[in-house]
């Protein structure tokens, strides 16, 4: 193993793992941002036990000292958001600006969890029977396995630290195997920060390794997943056949419903954004455009302009709007994808790969046009720079599309209609509505998550985020 290479931290400790790998910049493949540990079984159950040694002293402490932990990590972030940007977008391709802007939230996250440290809430209530006092109390759930995605490499990592940690839970992550990076470098700042040994402790690696070792550990006693579908159904069913409290954050479909009044110049930035930006790399990124005959054409042609016209380059350019694919193989199943659409009948308009000159994974932002609700690429999520438009009638057509989906995590409308905006946030069958704003983008202080195929358990960020990292006792006490 190179003397360089980043290690994983286990118990206070820098360890090596069995073997190590290359993280390499989508936007320039002969750039190598780092040689990352690659761990093991092993390392995980390591990690998990010195997770259970420091658990005692961590949920049992002075809630201060949990608070100021997270309040110093915050401002760190805050601090060096900068440097951790450039690493983000080195990493995973994303803008400059996009990277130095979720490494701020990642900040503004643990800094809202420093507070929220100090209002564990409770409740003291009367029993029906004379002479009984009741307290409900929260209390940690325990040694919490995190496992997280490569498109948002360090905010939403955060957005599980943060609170597991808050609420007296001690943490063991698996960061994405593309994008260890930024995780590595948020283990870097909370080590420098003054964490305890064993209350965070990271072992990278593939998922299939490290993922499956920390879903079978006995000592751990929660696990919070955002990634694919796939790996997310079959993680739910597995811990559910051993009573695994779990949460799983996966896909979307997200519609976009345009009406006939709405103010195109106002909300057609909002759907290029939702489409495109972060290359089309979110589960809130809008795929499906369901618009009113009435403005379908003038629509179609302004969101065709406007994607031909994204500057699609290296993600650290400052005039870049929309970086590389991640890799290689998601390339590959965005361009399998964009000849799909043709097979099913659309008119693609843009999909073709494009020459930089830093040799890297990228391709035109794609819209399907004349596409139905039927198709496969708008049922299916792409998670790439993909979008479909697809026809309505009318709101009550529209609506019935946008619902028509297994998934159900991030819906919008534009609409002048106060009548239409309000019906469509009551009857849009998904876990957040956007009106006159892009599907993607939402803030730290609130609930996210979805309804059906997109999401399970509790919800994450916010207030709510107690749900899950915290379990419920009731104490009764003869006064």
């Amino acid at each position: 193993m190179a003397d360089d290479t980043k290690l994983n931290l286990i118990g206070g400790e820098w360890v090596a793992g069995v073997g190590s790998q290359p993280n390499v910049n989508p936007s320039d493949l002969a750039d190598v941002v780092g040689v990352y540990a690659q761990g093991d079984s092993g390392d995980v159950d390591a990690a998990v036990q010195a997770a259970e040694r420091a658990l005692p002293a961590w949920r049992f402490g002075a809630l201060q000292q949990r608070s100021d932990l997270l309040d110093r990590v915050g401002t760190m972030i805050l601090a060096r958001r900068e440097e951790l940007g450039r690493l983000l977008s080195r990493e995973e391709g994303k803008t400059l600006a996009e990277g130095i802007g979720e490494a701020a939230r990642a900040g503004q996250i643990f800094k809202f969890f420093a507070a929220e440290a100090l209002r564990m809430p409770g409740e003291a209530l009367e029993s029906v029977r004379p002479g009984v006092e009741v307290e409900v109390r929260r209390e940690p759930v325990g040694v919490v396995g995190l496992i997280t995605p490569w498109n948002f490499p360090i905010a939403i990592p955060a957005w599980k630290i943060a609170p597991a940690l808050a609420f007296g839970n001690t943490v063991v992550i698996k960061p994405a195997d593309l994008t260890p990076g930024s995780v590595h470098a948020l283990a870097q700042i909370l080590a420098e920060c003054g964490c305890p040994a064993g209350v965070f402790n990271l072992v990278m690696g593939r998922g299939r390794v490290v993922g499956e070792a920390l879903l079978a550990h006995p000592g751990v006693s929660a696990l919070s997943f955002t990634g694919s579908v796939d790996v997310g159904r079959e993680l739910i069913a597995r811990a559910a056949a051993r009573q695994l409290r779990v949460q799983a954050e996966m896909g979307g479909k997200n519609p976009m419903v345009v009406m006939n009044d709405a103010n195109l110049d106002v909300v057609l930035p909002a759907c290029v954004n939702a489409a495109f930006y972060s290359t089309g790399q979110r589960c809130t990124a809008a795929s499906r455009f369901i618009v009113e005959r009435g403005i379908l054409p003038e629509f179609s042609a302004r969101l065709v302009k406007a994607a031909n016209e994204l500057r699609v380059g290296h993600a650290l350019e400052s005039q870049t709007q929309m970086g590389p694919v991640v890799s290689q193989s998601q390339l590959d199943g965005n361009q399998r994808y964009v000849a799909l659409a043709r097979e099913e009948g659309a008119t693609v308009i843009g999909g073709e790969l494009v020459e930089c000159p830093t040799r890297g994974h990228y391709m035109r932002p794609a819209v399907f046009l004349d596409a139905t609700n039927q198709m496969r690429t708008s049922r299916e999520e792409i998670f790439g720079p993909c979008a479909s438009v697809i026809a309505a009638d009318d709101f009550e057509q529209a609506l019935a599309l946008a619902n028509d989906t297994p998934f159900g995590l991030s819906a919008g409308i534009c609409t002048t209609s106060l009548k239409h905006s309000r019906e469509f946030t009551r009857r849009a069958r998904a876990g957040l509505v956007m009106v006159n704003l892009a599907t993607a983008g939402v803030d730290y202080h609130v609930p996210f998550g979805g309804t059906r195929g997109s999401s399970y358990g509790p919800r994450e960020q916010g207030r709510y985020a107690v749900e899950f990292y915290t379990t419920v006792k009731t104490a009764y006490t003869l006064a």
